[in-house]
C-alpha cells in the first residue's frame, strides 16, 4: 500500500514507538492522527508533523468511536492503524504483601489487549466501507504491538506477558476475519527499546540491558520500529504474521 495521501491512526502516538512511527509514516506522505491519553502532548506532536492529536482512551469504546469520527471529519477515512498504546505494571503472582491484586492484572489486560482489539474492530468497520486503494483490493492495514515478553516473560510479568501473548494470538484469526474486506493485520514484537519507560531507568541499567542484546549490542531505537511498520504497510504479502524486532534477544527469567 502506497502511503502517500493516506490517513493513518497511531495509538500511543504522543511519544516513544508511536511518535516515531507517526513521523516515519508522515515522511512517506501519510496524514497522521495521534491517539493518546496525554491529549496535550498528542496535539503538540500532531501539529509538528502536520497531523492532528486527540485525547483517546483505547480501552473505552465511546472514546475510540469519537476519535475515529473526528479523524474522518478532519483528515478523511483512515486506511492504516498502528496500535502502540500500552502500559506495563510489574508484580509477582504472590509477593510480600500477598496475592497480586486482581484489579492490577485486569487493568493491564484491559489496556494492552482489549484496548488493542477495541481499536481494531472500530477501525476495520470504518475502513471496510472505503473503496480499495490498489489492484489487490486493499482497504487497510493494521499493525499491533506485542513484545518479546509474549514469548519470554520474566518474573513479575504475568499480566504484561498475558496481554502481549493475547495480541500475538489474535493476529492470525483477525487477519482471516478481515481478508474478505481487504484489510491486512500484522504484529511487531519489540525487544528492549529506548522508550520513555526505559528512559526512566538509571543510565547504568540502560547500558546493561542494551549489552544483553546479542547484536547489535544496544537498545533498539523507536525509529527502527517505525521503519518496520512502514515496510509492513508497503509490502502486501505481509499478513497474519508476528515479527520479532529484538536483535536475537531471548529474555532470561530475571
Amino acid at each position: 500500500m502506497d502511503l502517500k495521501g493516506l490517513v493513518a491512526i497511531v495509538t500511543g502516538g504522543a511519544s516513544g514507538l508511536g511518535a516515531a512511527t507517526a513521523r516515519e509514516l508522515t515522511s512517506a506522505g501519510a496524514k497522521c492522527a495521534l491517539f493518546d491519553m496525554n491529549g496535550d502532548l498528542a496535539e503538540k506532536v500532531g501539529a509538528e508533523i502536520g497531523g492532528i492529536g486527540l485525547k483517546v482512551d483505547v480501552s473505552n469504546a465511546e472514546s475510540v468511536k469519537a476519535g475515529i469520527e473526528a479523524v474522518v471529519s478532519k483528515l478523511g477515512a483512515p486506511r492504516v492503524l498502528v496500535n502502540c498504546a500500552g502500559i506495563g505494571r510489574a508484580g509477582r503472582t504472590v509477593g510480600r504483601e500477598g496475592a497480586l491484586p486482581l484489579e492490577q492484572f485486569a487493568n493491564v489486560i484491559n489496556v494492552n489487549l482489549i484496548g488493542t482489539f477495541n481499536c481494531i474492530r472500530l477501525f476495520a468497520a470504518e475502513a471496510s466501507r472505503s473503496q480499495p486503494v490498489n489492484e489487490d483490493g486493499e482497504r487497510g492495514v493494521i499493525i499491533n504491538t506485542a513484545s518479546v515478553a509474549a514469548f519470554d516473560g520474566q518474573i513479575g510479568q504475568a499480566a504484561y506477558s498475558a496481554s502481549k501473548g493475547g495480541v500475538v494470538g489474535m493476529t492470525l484469526p483477525i487477519a482471516r476475519d478481515l481478508m474478505d474486506v481487504g484489510i491486512r493485520v500484522c504484529t511487531i514484537a519489540p525487544g528492549l527499546f529506548h522508550t520513555p519507560m526505559m528512559a526512566g531507568l538509571p543510565e547504568p541499567i540502560q547500558k546493561s540491558l542494551g549489552a544483553s542484546v546479542p547484536f547489535p549490542k544496544r537498545l533498539g531505537s523507536p525509529t527502527e520500529y517505525g521503519k518496520l511498520a512502514r515496510h509492513i504497510i508497503e509490502n502486501p504479502m505481509l499478513n497474519g504474521e508476528t515479527i520479532r524486532l529484538d536483535g536475537a534477544l531471548r529474555m532470561a527469567p530475571k
